[in-house]
């Protein structure tokens, strides 16, 4: 069985990372990007890491630029914005593609476990994957979704 642990990914400051540091853990897996409607969603994401974080539950954000160019910046950038605006302190991502033959391995692994309405496709900035201690995928939530309204999944998955 594949589960989040089987993954790497490489972080925002060029290093790879092995999924498999967050085995364990509750982990929040969302495409996002620095220019999109929903980008305020940073705030609430990091909100939930600040709560929940000592419990063993993690953000990890994945900044993507497939939907309207509103991730155009590089890592440096989107780095410095999130942390700066929004006091991002979750683990960040190099940009991915989360769609599409480019498609990072972790998010075709995400649609194909959760596939919502679109039979995979994600359709926009800050769609959210809930995955459990197990590793496996819980559930997968819209980008209009505040990440508020996901407190109450993550405390019965810690």
């Amino acid at each position: 069985m594949t589960t989040i642990e089987d993954f790497s990914a490489r972080a925002i400051d060029g290093t790879e990372t092995d999924l498999s540091a967050y085995a364990g853990q509750v982990v929040l897996v969302v495409n996002t990007a620095s220019q999109c409607g929903l980008t305020g969603q940073y705030k609430g994401l990091q909100e939930l890491q600040d709560e929940y974080g000592d419990q063993g539950f993690t953000v990890l954000g994945f900044p993507c630029d497939q939907f309207a160019n509103q991730e155009p910046g590089d890592e440096d950038e989107i780095a410095t914005f999130c942390e700066r605006n929004f006091g991002v302190d979750f683990p960040l991502f190099a940009k991915v593609d989360v769609n599409g033959k480019d498609a990072h391995p972790l998010f075709e692994w995400l649609r194909s476990e959760k596939g919502g309405l679109l039979g995979g496709r994600i359709k926009w900035n800050f769609t959210k994957f809930l995955v459990g201690r197990d590793g496996t995928v819980i559930s997968r939530h819209s980008p209009t979704t505040e990440p508020a309204k996901l407190a109450k999944e993550i405390e019965k998955a810690l």
